[in-house]
């Protein structure tokens, strides 16, 4: 059983240092100290970086899916649930605000490195966008794909200047004016993104 715990915690670790140092700055030793274990009971769990970044982006997509289920449990109309998704951006504030968004900046990451894990970091927003897509579906929307990516890349815009700038005051105006949008692109006679 303590295997598997060390190996939980070695994830849990990565995963952190990953998202607020980057994957290439951080190394099998700055992991195992985290940790606190020797290297050589590291190797035990993970032979290599990538295996543990493969660790990391499956606990990413098992969260994610566990959080838009609960958003589902939790919000009973699909309008709600965007809501929800809106108020992500609120609810992780502080470290959006630290180390931007844990998402788009490990898919941006990836891609600069063309690095083979990059297909499955960006599967993290197919989740997003899916389940968004759902949610614009049901509310009649004549282009939820669309409307999903549209929400999508303002709320990954909204978190890169986040991290920029700091600034809680931009953050929830940005908010606010992505719950306008929502209500202006599931009303009927304004569908169309602008």
């Amino acid at each position: 059983m303590r295997g598997a715990e060390t190996r939980t915690e070695i994830v849990g670790a990565a995963d952190r240092l990953f998202y607020q140092g980057g994957f290439a700055h951080t190394s099998f030793a700055d992991i195992a100290a985290a940790v606190q274990i020797a290297r050589g009971n590291f190797y035990y769990h993970f032979k290599s970086k990538d295996e543990i970044l493969e660790a990391v982006i499956a606990r990413r997509v098992e969260r994610t899916t566990a959080l838009l289920a609960q958003w589902d449990e939790a919000n009973p109309t699909p309008r709600s649930r965007l809501s929800a998704f809106v108020r992500l951006l609120a609810v992780n504030g502080d470290k959006i605000m630290a180390y931007g968004c844990p998402v788009g900046s490990l898919a941006t990451e990836l891609s600069k490195l063309m690095h083979e894990a990059r297909g499955p970091a960006v599967a993290l927003f197919d989740l997003f966008r899916d389940w968004l897509a759902e949610q614009f579906r049901a509310l009649g929307c004549s282009e939820p794909e669309a409307q999903a990516l549209h929400l999508l890349m303002r709320s990954q815009g909204i978190a890169v200047l986040a991290n920029a700038y700091r600034d809680p005051a931009f953050v929830a105006r940005e908010m606010a004016a992505m719950e306008d949008w929502i209500d202006a692109a599931i009303t009927p006679q304004r569908s169309a993104i602008p």
